[in-house]
């Protein structure tokens, strides 16, 4: 049975699209008797007529990708577009640098590894840039037998 009609006059009551409109099957002989607005408002007031839900776009991926990406995944080098520095500024990259290698030197001061005159002379060499990493550090003061 064509219940376009119906239907049309359903989505224009209930302001949505025709095609949120549903029609009860049990109901169908009824509906289709329905020709002016007033019987098909009586109809909705009845339930034999009714709204669907409206569907959106579900967040469900999107949800599950910003996860991975607060656990640090999603960022291999098929990410990466431009140049380094568009990915790390140089500061940041100079900060991670740095930091761990003045936290060393200050733990072999405190701890009596190294004298407060040694300490200042390879605190400004790492200022200075002269060091690549903590290790090198290390390496630097064993081979110039810097540490007591």
């Amino acid at each position: 049975m064509k219940l376009s009609t119906q239907k049309r006059l359903a989505a224009d009551v209930m302001k949505i699209g025709q095609s949120r409109v549903w029609i009860d099957p049990q109901f169908e002989d009824e509906v289709s008797l329905a020709i002016t607005r007033d019987d098909v408002k009586r109809l909705i007031d009845e339930g034999a007529i009714q709204k669907k839900r409206a569907i959106g776009v579900s967040r469900g991926r999107a949800r599950h990708i910003l996860n991975q990406k607060r656990k640090g995944q999603r960022k291999g080098p098929g990410r990466k577009k431009g140049k380094a520095s568009s990915n790390m500024s140089g500061k940041e990259r100079w900060m991670m640098k740095i930091r761990p290698m003045r936290k060393e030197l200050r733990i072999l001061r405190d701890t009596g590894k190294i004298t407060p005159k040694v300490y200042r002379e390879l605190y400004l060499k790492a200022k200075g840039n002269a060091f690549r990493n903590t290790a090198h550090l290390r390496t630097y003061i064993s081979e110039r037998r810097l540490s007591k």
